[in-house]
């Protein structure tokens, strides 16, 4: 922290980039208990188990609501986060623990979901994985809206927020996160947070910008004090001089002519300063996202997630199912490469209908390929219905996770096999995702069986750092920039220099980050709808690897 008279700049850990002012907006009690009776008598056992029940019912019709507000405001692919909210209010051992707690201990129904909830919420606080620590979040999420429910409650303590705040507090919850949308609120600072958290997935996609990391903000901070936050840079001035607001301001007018620039020029190719023109795709997941590509100057869609499709089911999607849902997403890039990854699923995000073993580290346990190749009527009805899409599209078929060559070989094997069954003159490219060093270091045996590499930088920083990406506590270790990333891409172009490689992965849509991985020889890359524009500038203003001059 740095002082200049009241002035005061604390540095924290960037959740989701942008610059902003305005007056901070403290919330102290944001996850306060609410007070309810403890106590009942023997008789009013049932009565408390029916209010349970229509409390449960009206949260479940809540979560619905909020699932279909995130897909038509935020973002399809978030709207996941309530499916499973919903699974964990239906989840037979919890609501059958509730009904024991009030039956046995006979209190209130508010008073044994704050007591069970609190137990679950330990639970998976005191597991090692910062995936596990961050459905605590969740856990406490449905809590506070059982009991607000019990209580008649409707107010949301984000409900009086001023327009333009800077909204601090301990931490977002993610139906609180879906609530800033609309508020108009600045910027959002938080004491505590990590990346991986449903709610940082949320504030980036609303382009919110946000701090985290930022201890004892609110005892020591002034509601109304005047913030100006740079999350470009994780810093926050509180009570700036007039010559902070003079130099931020100017940044700010700095940043928002770039973008201006960018947007206009959007449609136009992405040239290089020697003449080498890159392909800049978009990362989709609804029709939503691949309309707002196109509009952003996307050239197609480099890593569309079909996860969207299995969620919220008890039963997978037939292929019939599968292609309606990649004819609808994919529409707007009618006539436009159109590159699909297969299921991206494990046991750090799992679905129903298969049997997830629990994992001590999930993030080295069974994903991607590995799940599909122990469930192969899964694979194929996937396959089939990306060569039925081909009749239309320009497809490109990607594999996740790959680790060995024969990973990408019994896709492939699968997909000649379902090509000559189906009479398709032509089959999809086929490309395996890069996430692993291994992976890395194997392309030249993993191009035997694909026709192009996709790198997916965040699993592949994960795994050469061996730093969780979703664990704060090891941030420091998490450099998706550092120079061992940028030497793995470059030894696999220089393994493979006549194969197409891009990327899609978070480091793809930095502009800062852009001439290096030029340098390393990618020709590609894949970026979130909203940053095209931001990365096509990047790319006019750096040379490509080879040098052509």
């Amino acid at each position: 922290m740095q002082n200049e008279g009241t002035t005061r700049t604390i540095q924290g850990t960037t959740i989701s980039p942008g610059l902003a002012e305005g007056l901070l907006h403290l919330h102290r009690d944001l996850l306060g208990p609410i007070d309810a009776p403890d106590d009942i008598e023997p008789h009013a056992v049932e009565e408390e188990h029916l209010r349970l029940d229509v409390a449960t019912t009206k949260i479940a019709d809540d979560l619905l609501t909020l699932a279909g507000r995130v897909e038509e405001e935020i973002d399809s692919r978030l709207a996941e986060v309530f499916g499973a909210h919903q699974l964990i209010l239906g989840d037979s051992s919890l609501r059958d623990e509730l009904r024991r707690e009030i039956a046995e201990n006979l209190v209130s129904a508010s008073s044994a979901v704050k007591a069970v909830f609190l137990r679950w919420e330990k639970r998976f606080l005191l597991m090692e994985s910062q995936i596990a620590q961050d459905k605590s979040d969740d856990i406490r999420d449905i809590s506070i809206r059982l009991r607000n429910a019990l209580a008649d409650i409707a107010v949301h303590p984000f409900d009086g927020i001023p327009r333009g705040s800077v909204l601090a507090t301990s931490r977002l919850l993610p139906s609180d996160a879906v609530l800033l949308a609309g508020r108009s609120i600045a910027a959002v600072l938080l004491e505590h947070g990590s990346m991986g958290s449903h709610a940082s997935l949320f504030v980036r996609e609303m382009g919110l910008p946000c701090i985290s990391g930022l201890p004892h903000l609110l005892t020591t901070a002034t509601r109304g004090a005047w913030a100006l936050v740079d999350a470009d840079a994780a810093t926050v001035t509180i009570d700036p001089q007039e010559k902070h607001r003079t130099a931020f301001r100017k940044a700010f007018d700095e940043r928002e002519r770039t973008l201006q620039v960018a947007r206009k020029r959007a449609q136009r190719p992405a040239v290089t300063r020697d003449d080498v023109t890159i392909s800049v795709l978009a990362n989709v997941g609804c029709e939503q996202d691949t309309a707002k590509a196109m509009l952003n100057g996307a050239e197609g869609v480099g890593l569309y997630r079909i996860e969207q499709a299995y969620l919220g089911r008890v039963t997978p999607p037939s292929s019939d199912e599968l292609l309606d849902e990649m004819q609808r997403t994919l529409a707007a890039a009618r006539g436009r490469t159109v590159c699909v990854r297969l299921l991206d699923i494990g046991a750090d995000k799992p679905l129903p209908f298969l049997r997830f073993m629990a994992e001590t580290n999930p993030s080295l346990g069974r994903r991607g390929i590995r799940y599909l190749r122990e469930y192969p009527e899964l694979l194929r009805a996937h396959l089939r219905a990306l060569l039925e899409l081909a009749r239309d599209f320009d497809v490109r078929v990607l594999v996740p996770m790959v680790t060995l060559p024969d990973d990408v070989a019994v896709v492939k094997e699968e997909l000649i096999q379902l090509g000559a069954e189906m009479q398709m003159a032509t089959l999809p490219s086929l490309g395996a995702m890069i996430e692993t060093p291994a992976a890395a270091l194997s392309a030249r045996e993993i191009v035997r069986h694909a026709d192009f590499l996709s790198f997916g930088t965040n699993d592949l920083t994960q795994y050469a750092f061996a730093a969780d990406r979703d664990n704060a506590a090891v941030d420091r270790y998490f450099d998706d920039a550092a120079d061992p990333i940028f030497r793995l891409l470059r030894i696999t172009h220089d393994d493979v220099p006549d194969v197409p490689l891009s990327v899609c992965g978070e480091l793809a849509g930095r502009p800062e980050h852009i001439p290096k991985l030029l340098q390393c020889g990618i020709k590609t890359v894949s970026v979130a709808p909203p940053l095209v524009p931001m990365i096509k500038e990047a790319i006019r203003g750096s040379k490509a690897y080879p040098s052509t001059t």
